[in-house]
């Protein structure tokens, strides 16, 4: 069926089509990496007929239950060149958009509380800067300057020894981010289903073929599966078993209060980040569950333990109000590194296991897997990345770095 023409009012920012009966790539999952690969895969390599299945809302999964936090200072050479590449993308997107999603580089603060966070902090410093990274170490007073709401003094039971910051990275909206990249993706010919859910991978010997879904089967030249924490469970349907484990991960916001915290603020050691949002309310988060699981929300004593680390560092909340706690779903592979590339399936491809950042790399997940479906070879950022990584042990291990990397 053919796609209905956009309607002429101004709230309607994408088309609403029925899917048609094949697509020459078929996208699963309208989140940001989705979004983000179909308009790459349009504007980059020209490839319009494209599909982006999404079972509920569009944007509705990990891209709206996110912290927003955008960063690019990891410590291994492989991560930090795809993640300050987004970070490039992150600071010309709002132009190349025409949308205002509030991206805003208030600077990361990684908090330092032992002496091992200290040389694993002064380490990723020396790292980013090796990378062309900005970042700086702090001391104590240099970090009071930064943010002097936080409470750096040497009696509290984790006290502040230093921390790791970088000036460049900051929040974004998430919803409008996703807005911007539909809209985009829309006018370029994309279509975007709502209420289409893949219940299966159609193959033809080793290779995809199409999808079956429950608003019908859909055909495909090429198949990319964009779908965050049941990422692996679309690969079971293609006889995949990737080495990817789900799991909760919550995060909570409080009421709205005047604008007092100026920067985002993180740590590994007590498991807690806060951040302030354009509104106004208090976004923090903390680990994820350890145990796996599909439910959209978290276990109550992760959310205690976060707040007694929150309140200890920033006094000033002390009377501050949840509003509401909420989870997504995240896929963690056991290097804490991404899978973005080929599988064993000809034409099926997988962009998945970002752990808990995968907001921040919206734009370069999006850029190199669209070039990775677009060309049938990786990109030079995602090569890295490969799923066999696991079997040659070329291991990417990001654990330090992103604990609570959000």
């Amino acid at each position: 069926m053919s796609a209905e023409p956009l309607p002429e009012h101004p709230d309607f920012l994408w088309r609403n089509p029925d899917p048609k009966r094949s697509y020459d790539v078929v996208i699963v999952g309208a989140g940001g990496h989705g979004l983000a690969t179909a308009y790459y895969l349009a504007k980059n390599h020209g490839i319009t007929d494209i599909a982006v299945l999404e079972k509920g809302w569009l944007a509705g999964g990990n891209m709206a239950r996110n912290t927003t936090i955008i960063r690019s200072n990891y410590l291994w050479d492989e991560s930090a060149a795809i993640y300050e590449h987004a970070l490039k993308l992150w600071e010309r997107l709002p132009e190349e958009l025409d949308y205002d999603f509030l991206f805003s580089q208030r600077g990361v603060l990684n908090l330092a509380h032992t002496l091992q966070d200290v040389r694993e902090g002064v380490r990723r410093v020396n790292a980013n800067r090796l990378n062309g990274v900005d970042a700086e170490w702090l001391e104590p007073d240099e970090v009071a300057k930064v943010c002097p709401i936080l409470n750096v003094s040497s009696r509290t039971r984790y006290p502040v020894l230093g921390a790791t910051f970088q000036p460049r990275a900051g929040i974004a909206k998430h919803d409008h981010v996703a807005w911007a990249l539909a809209r985009r993706a829309d006018e370029l010919g994309v279509d975007l289903i709502q209420g289409c859910e893949v219940t299966g991978i159609l193959k033809d010997g080793d290779r995809v073929v199409g999808v079956d879904t429950n608003r019908g089967r859909i055909h495909a030249g090429r198949v990319g599966l964009a779908a965050a924490g049941h990422s692996s469970v679309l690969a079971e349907r293609a006889g995949i078993r990737l080495p990817v484990q789900s799991h909760p991960l919550q995060a909570l916001v409080s009421e709205l209060h005047e604008p007092v915290h100026p920067t985002v603020v993180m740590s590994n050691h007590v498991h807690v980040y806060v951040s302030q949002a354009h509104k106004g309310e208090l976004v923090m988060g903390a680990g994820v569950d350890s145990y796996n699981g599909y439910g959209q929300r978290g276990s109550f004593h992760v959310i205690e333990q976060q707040m007694a680390a929150a309140v200890e560092l920033f006094p000033v909340f002390a009377r501050a109000h949840v509003l509401r706690t909420w989870g997504g779903i995240v896929d963690v592979t056991p290097d804490a590194s991404p899978i973005i590339g080929s599988t064993p399936v000809e034409n099926l491809y997988v962009n998945c296991g970002w752990g808990t950042g995968g907001f921040k790399a919206t734009p370069a997940a999006g850029w190199t897997f669209a070039h990775t479906i677009a060309t049938g070879e990786p990109h030079p950022l995602n090569a890295p990345f490969a799923l066999d990584r696991f079997t040659t042990g070329a291991l990417i291990d990001e654990h330090g770095a992103a604990a609570v990397a959000h």
